[in-house]
């Protein structure tokens, strides 16, 4: 049997269903959005990546990427994230006990130091104010934090990306 709520018992059950939709749109501390390194590419970018012939390579020098991909086009979108994104370090800052302080962030082992560095969309420049330390350079990490567009040019590399890092941790899937 329904029964009609009038009166004080009305207001009371007013006020609770609004006290409950209010309580539910409060945003709880959200964990970071993982992110690949697929989405830092624009769609221009990932259809000349797919469209790419094999690279070959002649002479002394490393082989390297056509210019059209290395302009460093971004994707709007992935500003102001917060996130998490795993990838290998390749270090611009350190103290004298080796703490990382400033690093890349990419995608792959040895890109900027063995190989020619990859897009500039590929690439994250990480400031960690704190630090860490690192065993080996091929030991990959997670680095969580607020990822924004901002471009940095080194001689090592350039990067499209940006963030400063909250935590630095080992990588584990």
């Amino acid at each position: 049997m329904l029964h009609s709520f009038n009166g004080p018992a009305r207001a009371s059950v007013s006020a609770f269903l609004f006290f409950l939709l209010s309580i539910s749109t409060v945003p709880a501390h959200s964990q970071p959005r993982e992110i690949d390194w697929l989405e830092l590419m624009p769609a221009e970018d990932l259809a000349l990546l797919e469209s790419m012939p094999e690279l070959e390579h002649d002479g002394d020098g490393p082989a390297l990427l056509p210019d059209e991909i290395m302009t460093g086009r971004v994707v709007p979108e992935m500003s102001n994230i917060e996130s998490r994104i795993p990838g290998f370090v390749v270090p611009l800052k350190t103290t004298k006990d080796m703490r990382i302080l400033e690093f890349f962030l990419v995608p792959y082992y040895g890109a900027c130091i063995h190989v020619p560095p990859p897009p500039p969309n590929q690439i994250i420049h990480i400031k960690y104010k704190q630090g860490f330390k690192l065993e080996a350079l091929y030991d990959p990490v997670w680095v969580e934090g607020t990822l924004v567009i901002d471009r940095t040019e080194t001689d090592i590399g350039t990067s499209s990306y940006s963030m400063v890092a909250e935590a630095v941790e080992p990588y584990e899937e």
